[in-house]
């Protein structure tokens, strides 16, 4: 979601930017504004809704500059209307911002800055990156200075870039974690700036990738970084094949790599407007349940096919913990020929990245006809599964183009606590308490996904020495078993190494057979209520010779004395350390994958979409 582009050079600014906004609206948005410096003044034109909207108001009145700013909002914080949308300005409108990604400090940024005398007319965390600006440059200090000390000050992964009417030759900007990318584009006496390279690849193939803790000063004359203490970097410029595809790899060498590495930003685009950080309340108002309705549903049914039905496996342990209502998980392919027991109190929850998926499509039609309500998780608006859904929660990851499923399954994790808490707190299963810690936990996450993500660990080093290994087990347990599950499932899939996810308490019953100096075991073992109980089953797998890689929470040299290799992820709530624990298994298979020579985004014998029984 949230696109970004900017421009500086000779033609008409508005115009460039207009157009890059216009290649960005697949990503999904709800509200669209440009700023531009005309008459040595800061200009904007913003609204809620469609870029229609905000054609009108250029054509209506249009704005003149050679250098521009403009952005697409997926809301995060503040509902979309106009005056949330971006750009956003200080009071006397000499600095624009724009940003995506999510201030994590900004209630208490904000609090400061209004106890300072600032004036704030958003509800957006946005407007504290601009006060911080202002507040800086009135200190004395110059523009670059000013937006250097206030990107240190956030805290959060972000994209942001600023406009300063005192100093027109220049556009600012950072990248600060992976929640949205940045790419710098190079042509003869003009410069570009987008969050997706097709944004801009009508007028260069040349190409800087921003990345974490990158800074960049923009003129005409060219670019200058540094990091976010000062110290100058160099960049080097990619030349861009005129290749749609290629260019919507942008950097990398698979879109599942890509997508592995938009996570950040989707978990992002998937919290929107749903959480209030402050009192812990979700917002779902698409999801058409009434809390009298809540109250009255005596359980859940959640279906799914492959790798979104073990995001409902998951999703049960959330339901179940925070709502109190039973869930039953079935595969979709098997759910209608079952003969299900159904009553008008049951609620049917279909997960579905294409929302064409036709065994749950089937599976939802049998449902509807005993009686359930239907409630669906789905990413492709006006899909089917949508279509026919008595409510929904939008998964909003945008596009996935990689066959193996990787951001929906972390963004269907997401929806699913964000529907457990929502329910919880209809049903007064859920404290207050607990909703503020939960929201809090979330409002962490993209950062700590950024940081996993953009962390260089040993994925390299493992794949060289089990590339040629035929067979993987994978244990967890709790709510971490089906994420054992889907990391398996994630190996089969693009590197066609066998591998086994299994209940770790059950290794005993059979496959500790299997065990043996060739048989490498992926243990998920986080510091959750089931620690103990894992640290035996390692402790197993090494009496035997097994090979343990481990995923583990950060400093846990318990963890790492027992094992070959640990890959490390944050702390968090323990019912969101299984989107992270899904990290580092992505990362783990698609290098496996890549070692053994494998078409990564289109397996063999597999379909992105699976539209027939």
């Amino acid at each position: 979601m949230c696109g970004i582009v900017g421009y500086i050079g000779p033609r008409q600014a508005t115009n460039v930017v207009f157009k890059g906004l216009k290649r960005l609206e697949y990503r999904g948005y709800d509200s669209a504004g440009i700023a531009t410096i005309q008459k040595g003044q800061i200009t904007i034109r913003r609204d809620e809704g469609k870029l229609s909207n905000l054609e009108s108001m250029l054509v209506e009145s249009p704005m003149n500059g050679h250098v521009a700013i403009g952005h697409t909002r997926w809301a995060t914080h503040g509902r979309p209307s106009q005056r949330n949308a971006h750009p956003h300005t200080d009071e006397n409108k000499i600095v624009a911002v724009i940003q995506n990604g999510i201030v994590e400090n900004f209630i208490s940024l904000k609090n400061q800055l209004i106890a300072e005398g600032h004036v704030f007319t958003s509800d957006t965390d946005t407007e504290v990156i601009v006060h911080l600006i202002d507040k800086f440059l009135h200190e004395g200090n110059s523009f670059v200075e000013a937006c250097r000390l206030t990107f240190r000050k956030i805290r959060g992964a972000n994209a942001i870039v600023t406009l300063n009417e005192a100093e027109p030759n220049k556009i600012v900007a950072a990248r600060i974690g992976n929640a949205g990318g940045i790419t710098i584009g190079v042509g003869e006496d003009e410069m570009f700036l987008a969050s997706d390279m097709p944004a801009i690849l009508e007028h260069t193939r040349k190409m800087i990738f921003m990345e974490d803790g990158d800074m960049v000063v923009m003129t005409t004359n060219g670019v200058e970084f540094s990091d976010l203490a000062g110290e100058p970097i160099s960049k080097s410029i990619t030349e861009i094949a005129w290749d749609p595809v290629s260019a919507e790899k942008g950097k990398y060498r698979h879109f599942m790599q890509k997508e592995i590495a938009e996570q950040a930003r989707s978990l992002t685009d998937t919290i929107g407007t749903r959480v209030d950080f402050e009192t812990g309340q979700i917002s779902l108002p698409e999801l058409n349940i009434s809390a009298t309705a809540a109250k009255n549903i005596s359980r859940i049914i959640s279906v799914a096919c492959g790798t979104s039905s073990y995001a409902c496996l998951v999703g049960k342990f959330m339901i179940e913990q925070l709502a109190r209502i039973p869930v039953e998980v079935d595969y979709a392919s098997e759910f209608r020929y079952r003969d299900p027991v159904i009553d008008n109190d049951t609620v049917l929850l279909a997960i579905s990245q294409s929302g064409e998926t036709a065994d749950t499509l089937q599976a939802m039609n049998e449902a509807k006809k005993r009686g359930a309500k239907l409630v669906s998780i789905v990413n492709v608006i006006g899909s089917a599964v949508q279509r026919i859904s008595d409510g929904i929660i939008l998964m909003h990851t945008g596009p996935e183009i990689g066959v193996a499923s990787t951001k929906a399954f972390t963004s269907s994790l997401l929806d699913q606590l964000l529907f457990a808490m929502k329910l919880g707190q209809a049903r007064g299963t859920l404290s207050n308490e607990m909703s503020v810690e939960l929201a809090q936990a979330i409002l962490a996450l993209p950062d700590q996904a950024g940081y996993i993500l953009n962390k260089d660990e040993n994925y390299e080093e493992i794949a060289n020495v089990f590339h040629d290994r035929e067979h993987f087990l994978y244990l967890g347990r709790g709510i971490n078993y089906p994420i054992a599950l889907e990391g398996a499932l994630k190996l089969k899939e693009i590197s066609y190494i066998h591998a086994e996810g299994y209940p770790a308490g059950e290794m005993k019953h059979g496959p500790i057979a299997l065990i043996d100096e060739m048989m490498p075991v992926v243990a998920i073992v986080l510091q959750d209520n089931v620690y103990e109980k894992m640290i035996s089953q390692i402790e197993q797998v090494k009496a035997r010779s097994g090979i343990v890689i481990s995923v583990c929470n950060e400093g846990d040299e318990r963890i790492a004395q027992l094992s070959d290799y640990v890959l490390s992820i944050p702390k968090s709530h323990q019912l969101l350390m299984p989107i992270l624990a899904t990290l580092p298994l992505q990362r783990l298979a698609y290098q496996l994958a890549v070692r053994r020579g494998c078409d990564v985004d289109q397996p063999r014998n597999l379909a992105k979409s699976v539209t027939v029984e």
